[in-house]
């Protein structure tokens, strides 16, 4: 499920990228989506600042990323699918949420929040990267996620205070590591599988690989 195209008012385009290599690689037949929306506002991404004038839509821009293939979220349904994936970038807090401007006091777009709540009524597997995690901890009670570290420590994690809110979203927060062995957490009960990847500044290849790791273990709990 996509939120637009760039990471500032959409979907992080590396996150993506890996969750569709990751996926592949493990043998699953993809569908893609995004809700059919006006985004919360346009960034140009080589200054770093709204583009006043510009208004712009999630599923056109989304359909950028895969590359024409894509249906409009409504058309989801969860007998459709074993698994559903979110990628990271601003999008899921500005698009697929209000979290970038509300906090814990977010509304989740009612599709997304439908997806969500089938999936899990169902016990298929969710996974959730980067800042996507507050989608989970906002719609399913008492979930378990990881945005990995709970400080800044010197700005290798700037977005830290994100674990708070997740709590006070009623969520569990689970530190975890971006660059070594298990930098996914799974969430066993709820079948939520997290990771922290764009929340911590490091190497692209670790965040590449700590998706990977999120993949796998989506993969792993459809059974098939």
């Amino acid at each position: 499920v996509l939120s637009g195209c760039g990471v500032y008012d959409g979907t992080e385009i590396h996150e993506a990228s890996a969750v569709l290599v990751h996926l592949s690689r493990g043998g699953a037949e993809v569908q893609m989506y995004a809700p059919d929306v006006p985004q919360m506002h346009v960034i140009d991404h080589s200054k770093g600042q709204p583009a006043e004038a510009e208004s712009r839509n999630v599923l056109v821009e989304s359909a950028r990323i895969a590359r024409g293939k894509i249906s409009s979220l409504a058309k989801l349904t969860t007998a459709d699918h074993d698994a559903v994936i979110f990628p990271g970038g601003f999008g899921a807090a500005k698009n697929l949420s209000t979290f970038a401007v509300d906090g814990k006091d977010c509304k989740v777009n009612k599709e997304v929040e439908r997806v969500l709540k089938d999936f899990h009524k169902a016990g298929k597997p969710i996974g959730l990267c980067c800042i996507s995690p507050v989608l989970a901890a906002k719609v399913l009670s008492g979930a378990e996620v990881t945005v990995g570290h709970e400080e800044e420590e010197g700005g290798k994690w700037p977005y830290a205070g994100t674990a708070g809110a997740i709590k006070e979203l009623g969520a569990k927060h689970c530190v975890k590591e971006v660059t070594i062995s298990f930098p996914a957490h799974v969430d066993t009960k709820n079948k939520v599988v997290t990771t922290p990847a764009f929340m911590c500044e490091t190497a692209l290849h670790h965040i590449f690989d700590g998706i990977g790791a999120m993949v796998k273990n989506v993969l792993k709990l459809t059974g098939k």
